[in-house]
């Protein structure tokens, strides 16, 4: 005999939702099998003015789904059944086989949702948290049990995609091939090998111009009285070392490294190493390519010796025989390009430096001296710095205090 003991499935409709005629369905949070308590939501409705939650009338298993997300609906219109929670479906008769008396297998229970597609397994709670957050629940693994989405889930999903977005992808961080062409079929072209110096500097300014976030000044310093200064002493001694302006601008430097010690300095790690002594690099034009041979404790040379010592490390590396160990060491350079022309540049810094000055060729200015425009020799510096060890104030401060000293040498003796 069957077992009638079952309560019916009942109707779940719209509630009294006012004077609002129309609502729509934006989601169904619930699935045919789920089981909710009293007041779990069901559907969400939205209409003009707000967006609601149909709660369960009680406890129960979901059954038929009655509406589909987007459809229009109104007080009274149903949308889903449910049947009670504690009754139980009938069970099956038994059939007397002539032989044997036979049982069919138990009903199967039902299939636990999963997630697929656009459609999640999670609770009402955790779809409201999941709106609050913007996320597709789709997206989200789910840890419960049958796959249930919930509230850890979340917040494990958002940590996840915020370290995702913070790392770089492969894509960022490996540049593109570099274009193979084929230039001689565009008209006749020569091949000629690259220089060994260009060979093993081209790369470390790719790193240098990659790694170090650049930033450079531009300035001007009056070298009117300086270059004057620098004639005299030539005359004074025509046989001797000739002084040029770049050992008046090795001098200058030593004093505004003394002043602003952090130009002065290296990366290493999490680390800032402040160097006590003073090494000056400076950029030397050669046949095979640019070399950057390192001038001595420049704190300890006269202007001659440090003019000896340049004219001395440019001719070796003119010739090619400077050695590594003359290259290495520097604490700043500098790369003058004065003999040949410009209004500046900005020059790539020598790692681990800090910073490099770029100098171009001096030309008359009028300048106001607070009189009158005066004709003024006027000597155009860029100053090219790491922004992760000197901040922008710093380095005008720089470049200034620079510009003083070339303006007026006197103040190295103060």
């Amino acid at each position: 005999m069957p077992d009638t003991h079952m309560a019916p499935a009942m109707m779940v409709p719209v509630p009294d939702i006012g004077d609002i005629r129309n609502a729509k369905i934006i989601e169904i949070l619930v699935r045919p099998g789920d089981v909710v308590a009293a007041n779990d939501s069901l559907v969400l409705l939205e209409t003009d003015k707000a967006t609601l939650e149909v709660p369960a009338p009680t406890a129960g298993m979901v059954g038929e789904i009655l509406v589909a997300a987007g459809d229009s609906v109104q007080q009274g219109t149903m949308l889903l059944t449910l049947t009670p929670q504690g009754s139980t479906p009938a069970k099956a008769p038994v059939v007397h086989a002539p032989s044997a008396v036979v049982a069919p297998p138990p009903p199967a229970a039902p299939a636990a949702p999963t997630i697929t597609g656009g459609s999640a397994y999670a609770g009402p709670a955790v779809r409201k948290l999941a709106r609050e957050f913007g996320l597709d629940l789709a997206q989200v693994a789910g840890s419960g049990e049958a796959g249930r989405v919930q509230a850890e889930d979340l917040h494990r999903h958002v940590q996840q995609t915020i370290a995702r977005a913070a790392q770089p992808t492969q894509a960022a961080s490996t540049p593109p091939p570099w274009p193979v062409i084929d230039f001689a079929k565009f008209g006749p072209v020569e091949r000629q090998s690259l220089s060994r110096v260009r060979r093993i500097s081209g790369p470390a300014l790719s790193r240098n111009w990659a790694t170090i976030p650049h930033v450079t000044n531009f300035d001007e310093a009056d070298v009117t009285d300086l270059e004057a200064l620098r004639q005299q002493f030539n005359a004074r001694d025509p046989s001797g070392p000739r002084i040029t302006m770049l050992s008046f601008l090795i001098k200058a430097m030593v004093a505004t490294l003394r002043r602003f010690p952090n130009f002065n300095a290296a990366l290493d790690g999490d680390e800032l190493v402040l160097k006590q002594y003073f090494h000056i690099g400076f950029a030397a034009d050669t046949p095979n390519g640019l070399l950057v041979p390192v001038v001595r404790d420049v704190d300890r040379k006269g202007l001659r010796d440090i003019s000896a010592e340049i004219a001395d490390l440019a001719l070796q590396a003119r010739e090619g025989r400077i050695r590594q160990p003359d290259m290495e060491g520097g604490c700043i350079s500098i790369s003058s390009l004065g003999g040949i022309g410009g209004l500046g540049f900005t020059p790539i810094i020598n790692a681990p430096e800090v910073a490099i000055l770029g100098v171009a060729r001096a030309a008359m200015k009028p300048v106001w001296n607070g009189q009158e425009f005066a004709p003024s020799l006027m000597l155009p510096l860029s100053l090219s710095w790491d922004h992760r060890v000197v901040d922008g104030a710093e380095a005008a401060r720089f470049l200034v205090h620079l510009s003083g000293l070339l303006g007026d040498f006197r103040q190295i003796l103060l």
